[in-house]
């Protein structure tokens, strides 16, 4: 037997196809998931206040369930609501910066902080000492006449901003302790 051969026992002949039409469109599926989740993925990537509205299309809710849930998200401190007529609402970047502090404090131990914050510092060091400049701000992708491609160049750019955001919430879970040294500052 082929391994491409049916065997005959397999499918009544006299059964009916089934109808593909019937069938979910596949963007249809993937929509799925709950409500809040979806809400939240929306929220988390939202950039400047936006109305309920905007925010429940793209959750794919109604407004008045966006706003139930958005109320709930303000009150967590997830969110932030923008008064005014339409109501907005932003992701509230504080929450998000010591929700991950929190995380890198649960997943590391006071020693490996200190060790990747020690690590990172240096890779800071490397590109400052590449570009000659204190910060990736201070780069220009226009005004260097070097080597390196503008393309390379804005990738070891937005790396170099990268790790200093890293360097920045590393050093807050240093200085604010970790949860084993019972919240004791970790002396870098």
């Amino acid at each position: 037997m082929d391994l491409t051969d049916t065997p005959e026992d397999v499918r009544d002949p006299d059964e009916e196809l089934p109808d593909f039409t019937e069938w979910d469109a596949p963007e249809e599926v993937l929509k799925g998931g709950p409500t809040r989740e979806r809400l939240l993925g929306v929220i988390l990537q939202l950039r400047i206040p936006t109305k309920v509205a905007e925010i429940a299309d793209q959750a794919d809710c109604d407004t008045e369930t966006a706003r139930d849930y958005l109320e709930w998200f303000t009150s967590m401190g997830m969110t932030r609501e923008i008064p005014g007529r339409p109501v907005r609402y932003e992701r509230n970047e504080s929450y998000l910066r010591w929700r991950r502090i929190e995380q890198i404090r649960d997943q590391y131990s006071e020693s490996e902080i200190v060790e990747e914050l020690k690590e990172t510092m240096e890779q800071l060091e490397e590109y400052q000492a590449r570009f000659d400049a204190d910060s990736p701000d201070d780069v220009s992708l226009v005004d260097d006449t070097g080597e390196s491609a503008v393309e390379e160049m804005w990738e070891a750019v937005s790396e170099w901003k990268t790790l200093e955001r890293r360097v920045e919430l590393l050093d807050a879970a240093r200085q604010n302790g970790h949860p084993s040294s019972g919240g004791a500052r970790v002396d870098a």
